[in-house]
C-alpha cells in the first residue's frame, strides 16, 4: 500500500509521478524526477541517449518499480501494486511500443497485432477485424497472413505500433519508435500513431531525442543525467517528409 502522507494526483492528470529514484548499480538513472502527464495529451521526453528517458518510461508504465518515489495511474498507486496487478494494468490500459520490433516469429502478422485483445479473451473475430484496421491504417494490411521473418524493418514496426494501438489503450508509451526507420518512413509513421492517438483520446508518452520527433507533441519534459531540466513547450505540428 502507499504510504499515509502520500496523495492522488489532480483529476485532470492520468499520470503522475513525485521524486522517482532508480539506480542500475552504482549509476542513477533518475535522480528525483518528478512530472505530470495531462489526459489526452502527447509529451515528449526528450534528451540525449543514456539519460534516463527509458527508465522513465519503464517506471511509469510499472515494468519497472523505483527505488523511491510515486507513480499514479487515474488515482490508482503504481509503484505499490502487487505485480499482477502491474500485469493487467499494462496488459489492459497500456500500449508499448520500443525501437525494436518484438514480434512473435511464429504468429502471422494479424495475430501479433491483435495479441493484447486475444489475451485480454476477445473473440478470434473481433480480434482480427482490429487488427486487420490498424494494419490498413498503417499501410501494413497486405503482409497481415505472413511471418515477421518475411517483412522488412520497417513493416515490422508497423505492425508493433498496431499491436500497441489495437486495444484502444489510455496511455501509449513510445520509446524511440522510429529510431530504426529511414525518416519518410518513420513520418509516416508517426503521424499515424499521433493523429490515431488525438482521434480516440489515448494519451502518449514518447521518448525521443530527435527534436524533429519532439514537435509532434503538445508538450516536452526534458531529462540530462537522470534528472528534469527547464521543459520546453512544443506546438504541435507535423514532421516533414
Amino acid at each position: 500500500m502507499a504510504p499515509p502522507d502520500t496523495m492522488a494526483p489532480p483529476d485532470n492528470d492520468i499520470l503522475w509521478a513525485r521524486a522517482l529514484r532508480l539506480a542500475h548499480g552504482p549509476t542513477p538513472a533518475l535522480d528525483g524526477v518528478s512530472l505530470e502527464v495531462r489526459q489526452g495529451e502527447i509529451l515528449a521526453v526528450t534528451g540525449p541517449r543514456g539519460c534516463g528517458k527509458t527508465t522513465l518510461l519503464a517506471c511509469l508504465s510499472g515494468q519497472l518499480v523505483p527505488d523511491a518515489g510515486e507513480v499514479w495511474f487515474n488515482s490508482q498507486p503504481v509503484h505499490s501494486m502487487r505485480p499482477a496487478a502491474r500485469e493487467r494494468l499494462r496488459r489492459d490500459r497500456f500500449g508499448w511500443v520500443g525501437a525494436v520490433p518484438d514480434l512473435v516469429p511464429e504468429l502471422r502478422v494479424w495475430e501479433n497485432a491483435a495479441l493484447p485483445l486475444l489475451l485480454a479473451g476477445a473473440g478470434q473475430r473481433r480480434a482480427r477485424r482490429a487488427a486487420d484496421e490498424w494494419l490498413r491504417r498503417l499501410d501494413a494490411g497486405n503482409c497481415a497472413a505472413k511471418r515477421p521473418a518475411a517483412l522488412t524493418q520497417a513493416q515490422r514496426q508497423r505492425v508493433a505500433v498496431a499491436r500497441a494501438l489495437v486495444h484502444a489503450p489510455r496511455v501509449l508509451f513510445a520509446d524511440e519508435p522510429t529510431a530504426s526507420l529511414r525518416q519518410a518512413e518513420g513520418a509516416q509513421v508517426l503521424r499515424t500513431l499521433t493523429n490515431a492517438a488525438r482521434s480516440h483520446g489515448i494519451t502518449v508518452v514518447l521518448a525521443t531525442h530527435d527534436p524533429g520527433v519532439a514537435a509532434l507533441a503538445d508538450r516536452s519534459f526534458s531529462l540530462l543525467d537522470g534528472r528534469a531540466t527547464p521543459a520546453v513547450r512544443a506546438a504541435a505540428c507535423s514532421l516533414s517528409v
